[in-house]
């Protein structure tokens, strides 16, 4: 079996089995970071075609010392930013009515197990700003103010999204019976 580094120079000397093998391996992983993002399989196909050419475009970039799995996601997780943009997605700014305490911050989620279906299943139910911002911070570990820099937003909106877009999972969990215990 032939190392990643070495798929990665035989891609930046244009072999097509190179590019294939790189595509087999990682498309997916990347496939599934888009469809948190992007919930329609055939958009989410197309982010991964232009995911994987915007890379094999730009391999000769790749520095050596982040690896190409992560690499490869960020591509991924712009192209599906974009896409979120062009949609004119509305997240939903803060209201000054709402304001996140303390004592909201902290959920006793150890009390609830759920499946992982059941979980994956409100998450999809969220709107789609939410389950944007929820996805980003909460599955592909991006800071809040990253994401608020990715999103054009301020920092505090993200961190709120996400607090009501968990609050949102777990309401729908125990609305839903999706509880074990």
């Amino acid at each position: 079996m032939i190392r990643q580094e070495e798929l990665i120079a035989m891609c930046r000397q244009g072999d097509p089995k190179a590019y294939t093998a790189l595509y087999n391996e990682h498309a997916p992983a990347v496939y599934s970071t888009i469809l948190r993002l992007i919930e329609h399989t055939a958009e989410a196909e197309d982010v991964l075609q232009e995911t994987f050419v915007a890379a094999f475009k730009g391999i000769h970039g790749l520095k050596e010392t982040g690896g190409f799995r992560g690499w490869i996601k960020r591509i991924a997780i712009n192209k599906s930013i974009d896409l979120v943009r062009k949609r004119k997605l509305k997240f939903v700014e803060l209201e000054t009515t709402w304001v996140v305490r303390e004592e909201e911050d902290e959920i006793d989620e150890a009390a609830f197990e759920y499946t992982m279906d059941a979980v994956t299943d409100a998450i999809e139910r969220l709107p789609d700003g939410y389950r944007t911002i929820f996805n980003l911070f909460a599955i592909e570990n991006i800071s809040h103010a990253e994401i608020a820099r990715m999103l054009g937003m301020e920092h505090t909106t993200v961190r709120t999204q996400y607090h009501r877009a968990k609050h949102k999972i777990l309401n729908m969990l125990k609305e839903g019976g999706y509880c074990e215990k």
